[in-house]
């Protein structure tokens, strides 16, 4: 299924082959000098940005960065689609610290809780990024970074030193750093490529998702760049048919990885995308009409994937070797052993745990000093990815989440973190967030809220509240009033109660 010649660490008979020295950095920019790496879309024309121009620029920024940290300090990384913020985790990796990646639509409070545990006192970002970021570290403008010298040397860095720090959130406290080691991204890159039709020359890539998500980095960005797939950098402030269809016409895109959502909001425009050779698609399971409109607008079946923050890119279908079959994932891709697991850690070819087994070159190190949460990440060998599953033959056939993870426009969202963001507005007692069927969105952030006594609150106030604080797209788009909220006798709210609440309310 995968030429393995043609994917550094994949090893012809099977499993991985990983050198004992391995830097993500190297790997990303080892391209002839003068191909093209990155088709710049962000300004107002088109630029073609070589693997030499991005050296330097990455080089510019390491020179910088070695005056203010050291070899193992946590870098951020607040900036969206561009050249500048390749380089950027590019230059923290050469030199042996370890990148975290921000999102720009986030608040200060979301800054704030990711930035603090992470202890990261440096953040590659620009103008509007400083201004988010505010003095909870300090900023570095990429443009404006004018260090010259000879090149930095590459970090004596192994597959198991940490590199990038990628938050993802949960449903119980705050979100949680998953540390992935130089390995991650030789992990990724068998299941991107099967993902794609099997990347060959003259593809091209892009993603309307942001590089700040594995789903930007990983599954596009960072493999681009090591197989030497050119990637278009595009910023959309906000995704619309009209500018998406740009974009793969300016940028010569052929290869696309599209959030489920973005999919659903082309079919409704009706929007038709010619020209493209591959469309994948992870998050969330599309069925089989979407998979049939996919075939009729784009003339070619789109590919869906599986993974996740701790251990991505594990499953995926690919259209040119096998008939994609719906409801279902697809295959396990090759260096990834993938079961279904029963409760004792037992695999079964009943309905049970999706599971992975240790071993797996895209698994994380740990969570970022959380070892309690690592340990119970595992049932024994196996990494429990929280969601449910069963086999049908040798495909892989998504049951539905086991947590209480909101899954929105292809985004998850710890409802905790939204719990925590509400409760610190002074009329509101106590609340309840979940997710609510959305036909569109999958899921809407839904908000059950008990005020305190006599105090007032109106719902945009709330759903302002949260979008001041935290990233615009996970306020509560719903709010409802109640008297009280289903709680356990040790006073946590009972999620599960409003789940089937809100799925009533939509079902009415």
């Amino acid at each position: 299924m995968v030429d393995a010649n043609r994917i550094p660490g994949l090893h012809p008979a099977g499993g991985w082959d990983i050198p004992p020295r391995l830097n993500m950095a190297r790997q990303c920019l080892a391209q002839a000098p003068e191909q093209v790496a990155l088709i710049d879309l962000t300004g107002a024309g088109e630029r073609r940005v070589a693997y030499r121009q991005l050296a330097e620029m990455t080089d510019g920024l390491a020179r910088a960065l070695l005056k203010k940290v050291q070899p193992g300090d946590r870098v951020g990384v607040l900036l969206s689609q561009s050249p500048w913020c390749a380089a950027a985790h590019l230059a923290i990796w050469k030199m042996g610290a370890i990148s975290v990646p921000l999102f720009k639509l986030f608040k200060q409070d979301a800054l704030r809780s990711r930035v603090g545990d992470a202890g990261a006192r440096v953040v590659l970002t620009d103008p509007d990024g400083a201004a988010l970021l505010g003095d909870l570290a300090e900023p570095l403008m990429v443009d404006q970074i004018d260090e010259g010298g000879d090149p930095v040397p590459f970090a004596d860095t192994g597959p198991e030193d940490p590199a990038v720090l990628i938050y993802t959130s949960g449903t119980t406290g705050s979100p949680k750093g998953a540390l992935h080691g130089h390995r991650v991204l030789t992990g990724h890159l068998p299941g991107v490529s099967i993902s794609h039709n099997n990347l060959r020359d003259g593809d091209c890539l892009w993603t309307p998702a942001d590089w700040a998500w594995i789903g930007g980095l990983f599954d596009i960005l960072m493999p681009g760049l090591a197989l030497g797939i050119p990637v278009v950098a595009a910023r959309l402030d906000k995704f619309s048919p009209e500018a998406c269809a740009d974009v793969i016409e300016r940028g010569g895109v052929r290869n696309v990885f599209f959030p489920p959502t973005a999919l659903r909001m082309l079919k409704a425009a009706g929007q038709s995308i010619p020209g493209l050779r591959s469309v994948a698609s992870g998050g969330e399971p599309l069925g089989a009409e979407m998979l049939a409109w996919g075939q009729q607008t784009f003339g070619l079946t789109i590919n869906e994937f599986y993974g996740q923050t701790e251990c991505n890119m594990v499953v995926s279908s690919c259209s040119e070797e096998f008939p994609v079959r719906p409801g279902c994932i697809g295959k396990p891709v090759p260096g990834h052993e993938v079961a279904v697991i029963d409760e004792d850690g037992t695999p079964t070819d009943e309905e049970g745990d999706v599971a992975i087994r240790r071993g797996s070159a895209s698994m994380l190190l740990d969570y970022w000093n959380r070892p309690v949460a690592t340990v119970e990440k595992f049932r024994g060998d196996w990494l429990i990815t929280g969601d449910r599953g069963v086999w049908d033959g040798d495909y892989l056939r998504f049951v539905g989440r086991d947590d209480d993870v909101i899954t929105s426009a292809g985004y998850r969202i710890g409802p905790a973190e939204i719990e925590d963001c509400l409760l610190t507005h002074p009329a509101v007692a106590t609340v309840g967030v979940v997710g609510k069927p959305d036909p569109l969105r999958t899921e809407i952030v839904k908000a059950y809220v008990v005020l305190k006594p006599e105090a007032e609150a109106e719902e945009r106030e709330l759903q302002e509240w949260v979008k001041d604080r935290l990233a615009h797209y996970s306020y509560p788009r719903e709010v409802a009033f109640l008297e009280e909220l289903p709680m356990t006798v040790t006073g946590k709210v009972i999620r599960k109660e409003l789940k089937v609440r809100a799925a009533a309310e939509r079902a009415v």
